[in-house]
């Protein structure tokens, strides 16, 4: 290249930088203004905007990023975050993107396993409600009023405040957004005594695209069936859940057994698969799989050799004493052995710090801490086991692990009052007929691209071994774990059949129920924040007799 023609390229670029300034200020300007004008009090506005040239800008972005594979270089950045306080803050904001003609995202805890809450490849904001998140808990009528904003942790923070034998049914990380958790689904270790967050969901509060605040009356029972599982951001931005609180004992019992390979596991994954679905509703136990390496006992540690295999961890919640819980054990699992001296009694609230894997003692004040250290790097994917796995399966399911060498896998029960419900109660299917419920997962610490093609096509790997041992027809996969392997929309004319493809496995028959529901509530497309989206088309239009946008 001649030094004219470097110049010449210098010049350009550097036109195009100060453009994308000009640019982003035009519609920073823009944006304020218009806030300003539809929120009240409006000289807050510029308070709680920021541009990607703010001093705050990159640390407001990162603090609820907890996927580092989304915080790269050449990761697109929002042109401006929102972080509303009030209600008709979030209300001026939809207005202002919508009329703007901006993307809008919408994020409350930063747990999206694909970064959809904060990622977008076209112009996008990000609309964060981590100010939104105050609580108020009603013991006398056992409910609590949970904004978007909070996170599990404080919820079960504020129950445990005005009661010690009241608790409710989700997640183990104390860092999940409310906001996100419950709208997707929301399952913990109580599932098979008390059903899904969703379950527990008796009101809301959402904003619409024209800007309008509905609750459960308002909005019409179509629209809160919708939001309670079929993700809350693709329908309007969810303000509150109303939820109702469910009795726990004053002690519950945990224990956490381990074994590998030559320690039996195999014949013992068997056996739980066996009776997992149908033992005491009281009673969770999750298998965390995981490749290790061991050394021989050989005496002398020079001649000790390394082994690879594969450790099987049981992890169990039970909602009573130690006592019922060996009687059930040896009446239905008494191949694990388990002795008295193996569970440990606490209370309900203590039962989540340790589930947290937080050391024992530690304050439970920790669950107000919202920026607990997060993995780094890592790939998630979901599946559902409907028969249980051979031992023959199982053993080259074995391999195949230590093969790989990194993924782990999370088998996570079902059953009990999970088998009660009609698939078509919520947009949640995956109920009854199913065991147990699969999470893959990986994580790594090293940066840059092959790293991370190395890892994601590990997981890959293992996802696609299991094809013929999981749920088919479609093979079933867990809204809350997004995963844009199984599938993206484009927006175009095609979307409903391309939503379709991932659509059904999220929500089986209850797809073209919430393809109605958003054609009804959003015909534009403007909240497609998630990777359900949706676009006009005629292929929808032919199927529902209007201007329709697709799951």
């Amino acid at each position: 290249m001649s030094r004219s023609s470097f110049r010449l390229l210098l010049l350009l670029l550097g036109f195009l930088i100060v453009s994308s300034y000009a640019a982003s200020d035009s519609v920073y300007d823009t944006f304020v203004q218009c806030l300003s004008n539809h929120s009240a009090p409006s000289h807050q506005a510029s308070s709680i905007v920021y541009a990607q040239k703010n001093s705050s800008f990159t640390n407001v972005l990162l603090s609820y990023i907890r996927n580092e594979r989304f915080n790269t270089s050449s990761t697109p950045k929002p042109l401006i975050i929102v972080t509303p306080s009030d209600e008709s803050q979030v209300q001026a904001a939809i207005i202002c993107s919508r009329d703007i003609g901006i993307q809008l995202k919408i994020r409350s805890g930063g747990h999206d396993y694909d970064g959809l809450s904060y990622v977008s490849d076209v112009p996008f904001f990000i609309l964060d409600m981590f100010n939104l998140r105050s609580i108020n808990v009603n013991i006398t009528d056992e409910t609590a009023w949970v904004q978007a904003g909070a996170t599990l942790g404080e919820l079960y923070y504020r129950i445990w405040e005005k009661s010690r034998v009241h608790g409710f049914p989700a997640g183990v990380c104390p860092t999940l957004g409310v906001g996100g958790h419950l709208s997707g689904g929301g399952y913990g270790n109580m599932l098979r005594k008390y059903r899904l967050s969703i379950d527990h969901i008796v009101d809301a509060q959402i904003i619409n695209v024209n800007g309008s605040i509905l609750n459960r009356k308002s909005m019409g029972e179509d629209l809160f069936w919708a939001i309670r599982g079929g993700g809350g951001a693709s329908f309007g931005v969810i303000l509150s859940y109303k939820v109702k609180l469910v009795r726990v004992p004053e002690i519950v019992t945990v224990f956490r057994v381990e074994k590998t390979l030559a320690q039996n596991a195999t014949d013992l994954v068997y056996q739980w698969q066996h009776i997992t679905d149908n033992i005491d509703n009281d009673l969770f136990m999750r298998l965390l799989l995981q490749p290790i390496t061991v050394k021989s006992d050989n005496g002398s540690a020079k001649t000790q050799k390394s082994s690879k295999t594969v450790r099987v961890t049981f992890i169990s919640l039970f909602l009573g004493d130690a006592t019922r819980l060996i009687s059930v054990m040896n009446k239905d699992f008494p191949e694990l052995g388990l002795k008295k001296e193996d569970c440990k009694k606490m209370s309900w609230i203590e039962s989540v710090l340790y589930w947290a894997n937080f050391n024992n003692g530690t304050s439970v004040n920790v669950l107000l801490n919202r920026t607990l250290e997060s993995v780094k790097f890592f790939k998630a994917k979901s599946d559902y086991v409907q028969k249980p796995i051979s031992k023959d399966g199982l053993e080259g399911l074995w391999k195949k692990i230590i093969e790989l060498g990194k993924p782990g896998m999370v088998f996570n029960s079902y059953g009990g009052r999970m088998s009660e419900i009609p698939a078509s109660e919520t947009p949640f299917p995956h109920r009854t007929g199913n065991i147990f419920k699969i999470q893959y997962s990986v994580n790594w610490h090293e940066e840059g691209t092959e790293a991370d093609k190395k890892y994601v096509n590990l997981i890959r790997e293992l996802y696609s071994y299991m094809t013929p041992l999981v749920s088919k027809s479609p093979r079933g996969s867990y809204l809350n774990y997004r995963d844009i392997d199984i599938g993206i929309s484009h927006n175009g004319k095609d979307s409903y059949q391309e939503g379709k493809v991932y659509g059904v496995k999220y929500f089986m028959n209850n797809f073209d129920r919430l393809v109605k529901v958003k054609t009804a509530v959003d015909p534009l497309n403007f909240f497609s924040s998630i990777c359900i989206t949706f676009a006009s088309s005629i292929s929808i239009k032919s199927a529902f007799k209007n201007n329709s946008s697709v799951f």
